[in-house]
């Protein structure tokens, strides 16, 4: 691609991103308006300029899917040699090329799971503890180290942030099961996720040498999803950077979902303070959702503060269906009533691959997956072995590594289909439901691959390409679809997004969850509805029980966050007043906005031939002069302006409102 055609491809505020090639740049991007376009566009318009080395350039994201995803966009763009890793697989990298320099040797072995050793440091401590109690220490300890608190600091600075002590146990006993823990993983000479930032950043701190090499290697830096940046992480960049500046960084501060596990959106909201001279650009167009999504989301977060509401909104795609809103009898009643909604939408054309059944906790997944199986509807809980991990899928992929050694004239789709039989797979899928049904649709999802792989390259894909490709989807954990309904807490789909999307549970005490007991937490919670309905593209649906079992007490209440919306909870119309004591209320710049909008309303009315009334009566231009509304779904919640007048004359009250 030309440099022309890489911009040729971007809406207004995604071309100012990727034209702001150097300095500290700042991206405030809201859900679904396209941040990775914009920020792949923009290192592969550096590039094709002559701005950017590509082996110059480090972009780091949080996960190895959107690490790989990047990688896919930038290659078909024609920036290959672009480094886009996650923070750890990034820093990994450098600490074993610069470890037999410093220290000598290889890099420790690194332990995916703290559990077994954080175990034998409380043991070591002389605690008792079962196995949940493990798992709370061991977040605790994760949370400590990617947050920079030592152990010796740890009881000061978590009572005075008032944070709860983990497990039951007191700030004394963690700290002497967090030295415990360092001395066992001392001893079993390994390391864990948290270490390899840790040392890195030491390591270039210590050695000028190491920080030289790595600043001469990589010059200009991009960090995605930047409000989830912890301290540590936030950390080793400055040590990247060395004092420079070419640093783009793009966030959101209303996706702010991972503030218990040490993220901090204060770099994301302050870094404008750090750099003066950053450029900051607002992504707003969402082409994800339809207007009845958007508006929800832009309403949840409305009046939150400027600086952690992220930004607001605007639709691009076409109107669709409404929001729903359901209450249950009890959680048997809410999924049998969720597994009959897919299943309709299944039936009118919806792949059940776009579908999926949103949650805030693992435990509420059962009842749905009991009721799905009992309708025949497939679906994959994610969250749970990773795809590429499945035995089905290893055996498969040995498979064909071995068949692509022979060269084959056949088409991929045949071949591919002729390999996975000997895996288990079959043309028609088995009439059985859970774990021998999920292993065929395992199966098919790699069918299904080789077929949409082969498509696009216009049938000339050969079976060792495809191998190849496999290899590279399982290095990134960038698992195909699978035809089945999703299911996954909201956390987990951070980043994701389908076509029909239910979230369940919404009432109090699991939305907000019943742990969030400060405003900070409750707050957090309210984003964490804001990433779940920005899932969404046409399909909204949420629903609460009222009890948990059949026939038990109805004590649970709907949401707080969702109040405004739900359909029996309209307010008690309030009195009215006349419209000139609602002109009394207007200050200057709202009266000159008012007789604004009245000459316009006449202007109307007279080439309509009709009373001025009837284009708008004076209450709602009071109402629009007072909110001024920014959008076609501010203008929607006027009192009197409908969806006729809002498509003939919203475009032209915006103007007016906008020369204001």
């Amino acid at each position: 691609m030309s440099a022309d055609e890489i911009l040729d491809a971007l809406d207004p505020e995604q071309r100012e991103v990727a034209t702001a090639l150097h300095g500290p740049v700042c991206v405030l991007a809201g859900a679904g308006t396209g941040k990775t376009r914009a920020i792949t566009h923009r290192i592969a318009y550096g590039v094709r300029v002559g701005a950017y080395n590509p082996q110059s350039v480090l972009a780091v994201t949080f996960t190895a899917r959107a690490a790989g995803e990047m990688r896919q966009r930038l290659r078909a763009l024609g920036a290959t040699g672009v480094q886009a890793r996650t923070f750890h697989a990034a820093a990994l990298r450098q600490l074993s090329y610069f470890w037999p320099q410093v220290v000598g040797g290889q890099v420790p072995q690194l332990v995916e799971h703290k559990a077994p050793l954080v175990g034998r440091a409380a043991r070591d401590a002389g605690l008792s503890v079962d196995r949940l109690a493990v798992r709370d220490l061991a977040s605790e300890i994760e949370w400590a180290k990617v947050s920079l608190v030592a152990a010796e600091d740890y009881v000061r600075v978590t009572a005075d942030r008032g944070r709860p002590e983990p497990a039951g146990l007191s700030r004394a006993q963690v700290v002497d099961v967090m030295r415990a823990y360092e001395e066992a993983k001392t001893q079993a000479v390994v390391l864990d996720f948290e270490d390899i930032l840790l040392l890195l950043a030491d390591m270039i701190g210590r050695h000028h040498e190491v920080g030289d090499q790595i600043r001469r290697q990589y010059r200009h830096f991009v960090v995605d999803e930047y409000q989830d940046v912890s301290p540590l992480q936030q950390f080793l960049l400055d040590q990247w950077l060395g004092g420079r500046e070419e640093l783009c960084v793009v966030g959101d501060p209303a996706q702010t979902i991972y503030s218990f596990a040490g993220a901090s959106p204060q770099h994301l909201l302050e870094f404008a303070r750090r750099y003066p001279a950053a450029q900051t650009v607002r992504l707003v167009r969402d082409y994800r959702s339809t207007p009845q999504v958007v508006n929800l989301a832009n309403g949840l977060m409305a009046r939150r503060g400027a600086a952690s509401a992220g930004v607001e909104l605007v639709a691009q795609r076409p109107s669709g269906p409404a929001v729903g809103f359901k209450a249950y009898a009890d959680d048997a009643a809410e999924a049998a009533g969720v597994a009959d909604a897919a299943q309709s939408l299944i039936a009118a054309g919806v792949p059940a691959s776009e579908i999926a059944v949103l949650y805030r906790t693992n435990s509420q997944s059962e009842a749905l997956e009991e009721a799905l199986s009992m309708r025949g509807v497939g679906y994959l809980v994610r969250g749970g072995q990773r795809f590429f991990d499945r035995d089905e899928i290893k055996r498969a992929v040995v498979l064909l590594r071995g068949a692509a050694v022979s060269p084959d004239e056949s088409p991929l789709g045949e071949q591919v289909r002729a390999v996975v039989s000997d895996a288990g797979w079959s043309e028609k899928p088995p009439a059985e439901r859970g774990a021998v049904r999920e292993r065929w649709d395992n199966l098919q999802a790699l069918v299904q691959l080789a077929d949409d792989m082969d498509a696009d390259a216009g049938g000339e894909t050969t079976l060792r390409e495809f191998v190849e490709h496999l290899a590279e989807r399982a290095q990134a954990q960038h698992a195909p679809a699978v035809e089945g309904v999703t299911l996954t807490t909201v956390h987990a789909a951070k980043g994701l997004e389908w076509d029909a999307v239910f979230v369940i549970g919404c009432s109090e005490g699991l939305m907000p969850i019943s742990m969030a007991e400060t405003d900070e937490a409750i707050e957090e919670e309210r984003r964490l509805l804001y990433v779940a309905i920005t899932r969404a593209r046409e399909h909204l649906a949420l629903s609460f029980a009222r009890a948990r079992r059949e026939g038990g007490k109805a004590t649970r209440k709907r949401t707080r966050f969702l109040e405004r919306w739900w359909p029996d909870a309209a307010p008690a119309r309030a009195p009215r007043t006349s419209t000139k004591t609602q002109l009394a209320d207007l200050d200057v710049e709202q009266l000159r906005l008012f007789e604004s909008l009245k000459r316009w309303r006449l202007h109307v009315a007279q080439t309509d031939g009709k009373p001025a009334f009837t284009v708008l009566v004076d209450a709602s231009l009071v109402q629009i002069a007072r909110d001024r509304p920014g959008t076609l779904g501010d203008l929607a919640r006027v009192n009197g302006v409908g969806a006729s007048k809002l498509e003939r004359f919203g475009l032209e009250i915006l103007e007016i409102v906008a020369e204001h």
